[in-house]
């Protein structure tokens, strides 16, 4: 059997170079067949999508319909819901992309919490692919979560998704390190995996021990800095700018958008690739990922605080004119009454806790169209 490490070489040789973060990359060029139809515009084919940094930060998307999509937190069933009921993803359970040249954006935290992690990672790149030959594209921004274990800090990973991990590992052996395969395949065979592992179940003490052990190791090699679902993780931002609309996790300040949008991302982008030493650097990607007014830690907009309203409406304001933004979306903080917007509707709170792990709460999630945003829930609307 091949070692880990080589395992890991392999897949670091086989990660894609960081292009100049200032070159805009167009994602497809939409054709009439692809777009037309979907936006009412027979005849008339849209602009194609285009993408800013790497990882990406600005997307220019003319004219298309925008899906936000909060935490999941390892509930592939959830997550499927969420995005059947989103119109992006087919409800036979072929994990076909629906959306046409629609916009998707995961608002971070896939992980922790639930036992399906890395299937949910594997259907979000899975309909990458397929949405952007039909014109369209899925984007994802990083959470407090997944910056956590990239650190190292398991504290909230359940038994189960170190079971995945392990079965992943074996899974990635089977296909001969070859990572695309792998990893985009790994959601259409995860549940065959995780029923076969049910069915193997040993009650020996020790042997559960060691399974553990296992589990813990094969976590620490996929998402150590380096490793190859941190050097994943690392192709999603932070901050991303979607036409004149923000997406981030936790919350967006002013002093982070002096610090720099594009600035962040990369830095946690080459700390999370492990190519800078975070001992030596602690600064670089402290701003993003650690501390209480971090961007994916960040709380100030996503809890009523009533004595704290005026500085959360002035904090906001300034933040989005510094970006030119109309409006931010984030996640982090479950909202019990549901998805909502405050701050004259420039604050829009997607997390639901819909996760199993969390709430488990009914989906709902936030569509954009033709710059006017209404939440989506289970046979409801609610239009602002």
């Amino acid at each position: 059997m091949r070692t880990l490490s080589r395992a890991m070489v392999s897949l670091c040789l086989n990660s894609l170079p960081l292009q100049p973060s200032s070159y805009p990359q167009k994602l497809t060029e939409t054709s009439l067949s692809s777009s037309s139809f979907s936006n009412g515009s027979i005849g008339t084919a849209l602009k194609p999508i285009v993408v800013s940094g790497n990882p990406p930060t600005f997307v220019s998307a003319p004219a298309r319909r925008i899906v936000a999509v909060g935490d999941l937190h390892g509930d592939l069933d959830q997550a499927r819901c969420a995005l059947e009921m989103a119109g992006v993803l087919s409800s036979d359970g072929e994990d076909i992309w629906m959306g046409g040249d629609a916009v998707l954006i995961q608002l971070g935290d896939v992980l922790d919490r639930g036992d399906d992690e890395i299937a949910i990672l594997s259907l979000l790149r899975s309909l990458d692919i397929q949405a952007k030959a039909k014109g369209g594209a899925v984007f994802q921004v990083n959470g407090n979560h997944e910056t956590m274990n990239v650190e190292g800090d398991f504290r909230y990973v359940e038994s189960g998704a170190f079971d995945e991990c392990a079965d992943f590992l074996e899974y990635l052996n089977e296909c001969e390190y070859d990572w695309d395969e792998a990893f985009v395949g790994w959601c259409s065979v995860s549940r065959r995996w995780k029923d076969e592992r049910k069915m193997s179940k040993h009650n020996w003490g020790p042997w559960n021990l060691v399974k553990q052990q296992k589990g813990v190791i094969a976590r620490s090699v996929l998402f150590s800095p380096g490793g190859p679902l941190a050097c994943e993780l690392a192709r999603h931002a932070v901050v991303l700018q979607v036409n004149d609309w923000i997406f981030c996790h936790g919350g967006l300040l002013p002093h982070h958008v002096a610090y720099g949008i594009e600035r962040m991302n990369v830095e946690v982008c080459h700390w999370m690739r492990g190519l800078i030493d975070e001992d030596s650097s602690p600064h670089m990607p402290f701003i993003a990922t650690k501390g209480y007014d971090s961007v994916v830690w960040n709380r100030l907009y996503s809890r009523d605080v009533l004595e704290l309203e005026d500085y959360q409406i002035n904090q906001a304001k300034e933040t989005l004119q510094a970006v030119g933004a109309k409006a931010m979306v984030v996640g982090h903080t479950p909202q019990y009454s549901g998805a909502n917007c405050e701050y004259n509707c420039s604050i829009w709170r997607i997390d639901v806790g819909m996760s199993s792990g969390v709430l488990n709460s009914r989906p709902e999630v936030l569509e954009i169209r033709d710059d006017k945003a209404r939440i989506e829930k289970v046979n409801n609307q609610f239009d602002l």
